[in-house]
């Protein structure tokens, strides 16, 4: 039964073609606002979301050495100070830890950068391709490093905005040369970035620095959490993991040092092993003590996982009030939108029944039931806010890329807002097809037949 009302309905809404397709004109477009807004909305909401994450409050530096300078006077051990203590090795190891958006070996030196008839004095930094993850940078020109070109030593670097400007101006380097140590590099890449070091510096892989520098440390690993709450907890669960690779917990070395003398002020008061050979901090913590005495540094350092529930609960909010927002928007344009298709739906189908009045009543004669008529129209209803609204579903993956093609507005259609779109079409068909048909199924079939 379902199959022949199909198939009427189909035939139907085929005779007069103008007028269906005027009527799924109006479906279409509120289909259409709710896809374009939704896709607007996620993407406004994943651009604040990655807004706050590059703020700083995700990242979690790990720098080589250890040394608290007055760290004594706060029962604090100052460390062995030692500069070579971290290895890739390291790095590797703490990216396989839960709940971080990338790890980014570091390497650094200072030297000439020459290139375009102009050189500058300035940051070389040897790092990998999880560098743009880590701190959520995009490209102005060309591509970062990728995986190959770190495998690989690959001669290629990345500039930063300004070295760009002070060495080939107004010019695309991507493809030039540049010359670092009285080595050739080829551009392959300019970076988008905000941050004045970074955008001083040029990026290179970073085991060729280390074969330029002759060693084989890291001087830092950047790493970055997925959630800004948990840095605190991940750099505790770094710390203990270093710690046990640097065989920082061994009762045995603890015991020599203090025989020998060799740990001095750096043995810790209490518990076993010796201090760290590193430094972990985030970098809001490292903000929030920049300058300070180190008691009072210490104090805020003791307090930090309340620092970093407050910052979740600030991006919560952000987030929170922003869905708000675009929620509200997205109710009352599609609420209207969707309202006048429906409103254009139930106008046609009423037509439909009174021209087909003398057609109702022969079914009926031949003994066809109420349910049937009412299954027939209802289906029809259906039929014309689905097609209006897969019509919309197309026209609203066009108007999201126009906008964000024109207005360069992230946007982002999900496979929920299709489903939305999609059961919002048969929801109006139903709603606003309900009444025709049943208008039309309790039409009496005698008065019916002799309608003209």
């Amino acid at each position: 039964m379902l199959s022949l009302s199909l198939r009427i309905a189909v035939k139907a809404l085929g005779r007069h073609k103008l007028r269906t397709a005027l009527t799924m004109l109006g479906m279409m477009i509120g289909v259409a606002a709710v896809i374009t807004i939704v896709a607007l909305g996620t993407g406004a909401q994943e651009t604040v979301s990655s807004d706050i994450q590059s703020a700083g409050t995700t990242l979690i530096n790990v720098r080589s050495g250890n040394y608290t300078r007055g760290g004594e006077e706060s029962n604090i051990a100052a460390g062995l100070g030692s500069a070579k203590t971290l290895n890739i090795g390291d790095a590797e190891a703490i990216a396989k830890l839960d709940g971080l958006r990338g790890v980014a070996p570091i390497v650094r030196m200072r030297g000439w950068v020459a290139g375009g008839g102009s050189r500058d004095f300035t940051s070389v930094m040897g790092t990998s391709e999880a560098w743009p993850a880590v701190y959520s940078e995009r490209m102005v020109k060309g591509r970062f490093l990728r995986a190959s070109d770190v495998r690989d030593s690959s001669a290629v670097a990345v500039l930063g905005p300004n070295l760009r400007d002070k060495l080939f101006g107004d010019e695309n380097p991507v493809g030039e040369s540049v010359q670092i140590h009285n080595q050739a590099f080829k551009v392959v890449g300019v970076l988008d970035t905000s941050d004045e070091d970074q955008a001083e510096s040029v990026y290179i892989p970073y085991p060729v620095l280390e074969k330029i520098l002759d060693a084989t440390n890291l001087h830092q690993i950047t790493v970055a959490a997925v959630h800004a709450g948990d840095t605190t907890e991940i750099s505790q669960k770094i710390r203990d993991l270093l710690r046990e690779r640097h065989r920082l917990n061994s009762a045995e070395l603890a015991e020599r040092m203090r025989r020998t003398g060799l740990g001095g002020d750096q043995m810790p008061r209490s518990g076993v092993g010796v201090a760290d050979d590193f430094t972990v901090k985030t970098q809001a913590a490292e903000a929030l003590t920049k300058g300070l005495y180190t008691s009072v540094a210490a104090f805020i350092l003791a307090n930090m996982p309340k620092v970093d529930q407050v910052n979740m609960q600030e991006m919560a909010g952000t987030l929170s009030r922003a869905g708000s927002t675009m929620t509200a928007l997205l109710v009352a344009i599609a609420t209207i939108s969707l309202v006048v298709g429906g409103i254009g739906i139930m106008n046609i189908m009423l037509v439909s029944v009174t021209e087909r009045t003398r057609e109702i009543g022969i079914r009926r004669a031949v003994g066809a039931r109420a349910r049937h008529v009412l299954m027939q129209f209802l289906v029809e209803a259906v039929t014309l806010g689905m097609c209006g609204g897969g019509a919309g579903i197309i026209l609203g993956f066009v108007a999201s890329w126009a906008v964000s093609a024109l207005l360069d507005w992230p946007t982002s259609v999900s496979f929920q807002a299709i489903l939305l779109a999609v059961g919002i079409s048969a929801a109006v068909g139903v709603f606003f097809g309900f009444y025709p048909a049943e208008r039309a199924a309790r039409l009496d079939p005698i008065e019916a037949l002799r309608h003209e």
